[in-house]
């Protein structure tokens, strides 16, 4: 089920150019960090949820991210058509029985809902974002794309920021729920690599995937700008 949650709109706001996180300064991204944690921290504190640069934006979470497969995280073959949805006809008027199970399947599946979440969509001049290269249909992480992890990984382990979230991006190939999925599970083998390999504390990270949402190119939904991972600092 579809729950909303909040973006935050940043504007207005004077950084240098979009650049792609390996473009970027140690010093450049630890200031991009400290904006973004200062952004969000105004935010929480409006009580009408606008500060300077900021705008509050309600919409619907794109869904409950995946578990994710620490063996060999994976997809399987892309779904274009978003099959997979069980619909069970019953006669009007009648009441149908409770398959076995359904109590606990009910009571698992309310403990599990998505819960409504902060994003912030910032304006490009504030996001740190990288292209990281995965093969077709995998979360996997290569092992020729993590060092392009390293300075991003030294930047965040030694800076005093409490807590950072990896996004995940795709284009619009696929279906919207295929690609949800893939950025979810993307953006979980991302900070695995961090907590296993770079020793950030798992308290720090948190992962989202929003698939195919919120474009870098929105005039090219197809560009490869847009399957992209990105990286804030939420507090």
């Amino acid at each position: 089920m579809l729950r909303p949650f909040t973006i935050l709109l940043l504007s207005g706001l004077a950084f240098t150019s979009p650049a792609h996180a390996q473009d970027l300064t140690d010093d450049e991204l630890l200031q991009r960090f400290q904006a973004q944690r200062d952004a969000f921290r105004a935010a929480r504190m409006s009580e009408n949820g606008q500060t300077r640069g900021l705008t509050l934006v309600t919409v619907d979470e794109v869904g409950q991210p995946p578990a994710v497969d620490s063996a060999s995280p994976g997809l399987g073959t892309p779904d274009p058509l978003g099959a997979g949805t069980q619909v069970t006809a019953t006669p009007e008027g009648s009441t149908p029985a409770d398959a076995p199970g359904t109590a606990i399947a009910a009571s698992t599946a309310a403990d599990t809902a998505p819960q409504p979440v902060s994003f912030g969509k910032l304006d490009p001049e504030m996001q740190v974002n990288m292209r990281i290269a995965f093969d077709f249909d995998s979360a996997a992480l290569r092992e020729d794309q993590k060092p392009r992890l390293q300075q991003l990984c030294k930047v965040m382990k030694a800076s005093d920021i409490q807590m950072f979230r990896i996004v995940g991006h795709t284009d619009t190939s696929g279906s919207s729920a295929y690609n949800q999925k893939l950025s979810q599970l993307r953006a979980d083998e991302v900070v695995r690599f961090f907590t296993t390999d770079c020793g950030i504390a798992p308290t720090r990270l948190e992962a989202i995937g929003l698939g195919e949402s919120f474009p870098a190119d929105a005039a090219d939904p197809k560009s490869a700008a847009n399957r992209r991972v990105e990286f804030q600092a939420t507090s």
